[in-house]
């Protein structure tokens, strides 16, 4: 491989020959200093624009915003980007790490055609790689695979030895606008809103001059290009066809400088890829690796993350098309034509109110912008759903840079504008009268490009999300002498917009009328008893600020939120059946994910009796931001994840990577998890479980730089306790019966299970706790709701993979051979091959000796079955068990498994005499 070093290569006149015709003069250099620059010389000149030709005249091109300041977030300091400056303003689509966050909308509208680096849309899958700014020029990387010539160079070569340009580029997320598909279905992917683009002046070397010097060779179609970025499921690569880094009018550049400064590093400090006219998932970030090949990338970030599946996939059935996913006629690459509004604002209002001089009209504006190089070429704007149409006036900021000298240096790079394609976005306007709006219950807009692509009327709804593009709509409403106008939705958690409340209203949004009931349309039946469960008290009109929520996120008085409701859970502390643990782990946060995935409706009913208030809009935004935070540094020994000793937090979830799936039966697995480090201990105390949360397989939630395929995939939270010790380091194994749906569809299955077993090897996968009102301390002595009693013998009823919580609480007591209690198992399953653990069960029962008796029944025995028969009832506990009056005080019954099998087993030993004080069901 050649290494490109000064002392080998003129800055002027690289001494490798190109493999296409190099230009007849050499390119002129950015730096202008000789071959034996001394270092302190170019650590200035990376971070200045000495060799711009701009004068105090003003240019005839906008330049950026110049930035506020900035500081490390309090939000960011526990993750592993608390070295990341950034701007509060920015709105958090994922929770608080990774960072995937777009502006507002109406701030996006202020800064004009060329946004800061500061509201810049980013999107991010893991931590942000740390490199110091002294670290810059010394950051090396490759061009290598098909080439006559690989290529190790640094940065700074990468300056002194090419052709330095400058250009505006428009990025743009493929998941930009993907709220309103999530709106109409759940995606796998988290909501967007449209302010997912953004435009900067990007400095840097043209891709193609690279991959010219390192000499391709016959049969490359393809360019790698990996980033350093540390993921799950290793670094971040992706892939474009040759042709297209190759061609100038393409425009694809490999960049260090963002709006003249160094890259900060949520843009890919120092250096990245960017391809405009493209998503941005393709302009790779951190970039390590340029690798010229034959195929596409087969990374596992390219397959599944930038595509567009046929929109009758499910996200269900997506999990089981590794092929689907494999075909390149789905993969992403060029954007497509779409536009949206910035003014008016969502819920903006105008007064109608005329002027007695002349007619009020109200001016609409927006952007739009096209894909590969073409230039948006008309923009519509109709009050009457599409029966007549209105031309909007379109201006083109771009093509300013074209008036500059084609001498023109900005930021230290030529000002290479000579192509013909178009790489940014364009802004629009129109003026509307008042009397015509006033008269029209919506507006709707659509754009066009030079090759007359056009919006579509209606949405085309993929599994993904991506490349949403349909007319964008706002609703007029007419309130007391104003117009109010509503747009589609708003970003991320943020309630709002017509569609939200469309559907709340019942409406069908993918009827092709936007939701409105037409003729003749069949109103879809209303199931018979499902009315909704209210978990407010309609009487309690108390608004509660942050700072109050965050007075009560202990264990005296712990307040807690649910979809914006604050509920004081300190008088169902004792009565939980998951144990106080399960309330306090969430007092101060908002619960709602967990809540809702595992309570039932009667639970659901209880919840108005807790209701003390509502939390305010505001807080409520700045507490969805913080939701997904990390532990705090009180509760480990560090504040980072990766250096705790101890895995589970009571608060904060922890993510853990899936690294193996052993089956162990027909239908259930053992599935093991990697902890951060080997030292590291599980942290579950013997009879408590823990809290699973699992998003859609396949998912790219750490996908890089384009829609965000994953991350704000429906959440799947279930309880499980594992059957490893809770003092177990380095690993963690659970054992999970998978509930598979019927092949007819009649049984959708279990949702939990299924994604877990499809989940990919490698995924990360979240944990909290432990919770559960149960703990067994050792020798007989247990706690129940935080009260102690001591026990001399355990009836534990299990079924199916219900013998996990059983199982740790056995061998705990197996184990010590101070410890007298005596333990009966009774083990319901269909057939013999449904008994899980047996091995493990009968190696308990035969250390046990006389401490331990384990009986399995089975409901659906073969001929040969010399156990028990039947299914667990009455008359079986009253054999096995006797009255509670026969065992006494000290016989404490442990329950788990199926709802229904719960539900019987408590009715069964109810009938024999037992309380319940007496019964524990996990």
């Amino acid at each position: 491989m050649e290494v490109i070093s000064p002392s080998a290569h003129s800055m002027k006149e690289p001494t490798t020959k190109f493999l296409f015709s190099p230009p007849t003069t050499p390119p002129p250099s950015t730096l202008a200093h000789s071959p034996d620059i001394q270092n302190q010389e170019n650590d200035s000149l990376i971070t200045n624009a000495s060799s711009d030709s701009l004068t105090s005249t003003p240019p005839p091109y906008p330049l950026p915003p110049k930035p506020r300041p900035i500081s490390v977030l309090p939000e960011d300091l526990k993750t592993p980007d608390n070295h990341v400056e950034r701007d509060a303003r920015l709105i958090r689509l994922t929770g608080i790490h990774p960072f995937n966050v777009e502006p507002p909308l109406s701030a996006l509208y202020e800064e004009g055609f060329l946004t800061s680096r500061n509201l810049h849309y980013v999107r991010n899958h893991g931590p942000v790689p740390r490199v110091e700014d002294s670290e810059v020029l010394d950051w090396e990387f490759t061009v290598e695979g098909l080439v006559d010539r690989p290529v190790s160079m640094k940065l700074r070569h990468l300056i002194m030895d090419y052709k330095q340009v400058t250009y505006p580029i428009t990025l743009v997320c493929a998941g930009n606008r993907r709220k309103e598909q999530n709106v109409v279905r759940k995606t796998k992917g988290f909501s967007w809103g449209a302010a997912g683009v953004s435009t900067a002046l990007w400095t840097g070397v043209a891709l193609a001059d690279l991959l010219a010097r390192a000499g391709p060779k016959r049969g490359a179609r393809y360019v790698l290009l990996e980033g350093a970025d540390n993921l799950p499921k290793g670094s971040y690569e992706t892939s474009i066809k040759l042709a297209w880094a190759m061609d100038p009018e393409r425009g694809v550049m490999v960049a260090y400088k963002m709006n003249g400064e160094l890259l900060h590093p949520d843009h890919g400090k120092p250096l990245r890829v960017v391809i405009p006219g493209q998503i941005g998932g393709r302009s790779v970030k951190w970039l390590k690796r340029i690798i010229v090949s034959s195929t596409p990338s087969e990374n596992w970030y390219h397959i599944y993350d930038n595509r567009v599946l046929p929109t009758m996939i499910t996200p269900e059935e997506s999990a089981n098309l590794a092929e689907t996913w494999r075909d390149e006629r789905y993969a992403i690459y060029d954007l497509n034509t779409n536009s949206a509004v910035f003014c008016p604002a969502h819920n903006e209002t105008v007064s109608l109110m005329a002027s007695e001089e002349e007619e009020e009209v109200y001016k609409f504006k927006g952007y739009a912008y096209a894909g590969g190089g073409k230039r948006v070429s008309r923009m519509e704007v109709t009050l009457d759903q599409g029966r007549t149409w209105m031309l909007a006036n379109i201006t083109y900021p771009e093509d300013q840079y074209r008036l500059a000298p084609e001498t023109e240096t900005l930021y230290g790079g030529q000002l290479d504008m000579s192509r013909e394609s178009c790489l940014c976005w364009c802004f629009w306007d129109i003026g509307i009268p008042l009397s015509r709006l006033e008269n029209a219950k919506d507006v709707l807009f659509r754009a066009m490009d030079e090759a007359m692509m056009v919006q579509p009327r209606d949405m085309y709804w993929s599994v993904l999300g991506m490349m949403n593009n349909p007319w964008f709509r706002l609703v007029i409403h007419r309130e007391a002498g104003s117009l109010r106008f509503e747009h589609p939705t708003q970003p991320a958690l943020m309630a709002g917009g017509w569609m939200e409340r469309v559907k709340k209203a019942g409406g069908n949004l993918a009827n092709g009328f936007w939701g409105e009931k037409v003729w003749g349309e069949v109103e879809a039946a209303k199931p018979q008893g499902t009315k909704e469960v209210s978990m407010v008290n309609s009487q309690v009109e108390r608004h509660i600020t942050l700072e109050e929520l965050g007075q009560h996120d202990g264990e005296d008085e712990p307040w807690f939120v649910v979809d914006g409701q604050v509920y004081d859970g300190t008088k169902f502390l004792e009565g939980h059946p998951g144990g106080a643990i399960s309330i306090i782990s969430a007092a101060g946060q908002d619960a709602t994910d967990e809540f809702l995935a595992i309570h039932s409706e009667n639970a659901k009913a209880m919840m108005p009796g807790y209701h003390i208030g509502t939390l305010d809009s505001t807080s409520l935004a700045r507490l969805k931001s913080i939701g997904d935070a990390q532990p705090d540094a009180s509760s480990s020994s560090s504040s980072s994840q990766s250096s705790r000793a101890v895995f589970l937090q009571p608060k904060f979830w922890s993510k853990a990577v899936l690294s193996s799936k052993k089956p162990i039966s027909s239908d259930s697995k053992i599935f093991s998890f990697t902890l951060d480090h080997p030292a590291q201990t599980i942290g579950l105390p013997v009879g408590q479980h823990l809290m699973m949360r699992v998003r859609h397989p396949d998912s790219s939630t750490y996908s890089q730089g384009g829609g965000g395929g994953g991350g704000g995939g429906e959440s799947i939270i279930r309880a499980y306790t594992p059957i490893s010790e809770g003092s177990s380091t380095g690993e963690m194994h659970v054992l999970v019966k998978i509930y598979p749906s019927s092949p007819d569809g009649l049984t959708n299955g279990g949702k939990m299970t299924q994604a877990l077993d499809r989940l990919p090897l490698g995924s990360a996968v979240e944990f909290k706790g432990p919770v559960g009102k149960f703990e067994y301390l050792g020798r007989g002595i247990c706690t129940i709701g935080g009260r102690e009693r001591r026990v001399t013998k355990f009836v534990m009823v299990c079924a199916g993979s219900g013998i996990t919580p059983i199982y740790q609480v056995l061998r705990a007591v197996i184990n010590d051979e101070q410890d007298e209690t005596r333990c009966l198992v009774i083990d319901g399953n269909r057939t013999e091959g449904d008994i899980l653990c047996r091995d493990e069960l009968e190696d308990l029962e035969r250390r046990g000796k006389d401490r331990c008796k384990v009986l399995y029944t089975l409901s659906q025995p073969s001929e040969g079955w010399k156990g028990a028969r039947g299914r667990m009832d009455g008359k079986l506990f009253e054999r096995e068990v006797g009255t509670r009056g026969e065992e006494g005080d000290d016989t404490l019954v442990l329950v788990c498994g199926p709802e229904g099998m719960e539900r019987g087993v408590r009715r069964a030993f109810e009938g024999l005499g037992w309380g319940e004080e007496d019964l524990v069901l996990f």
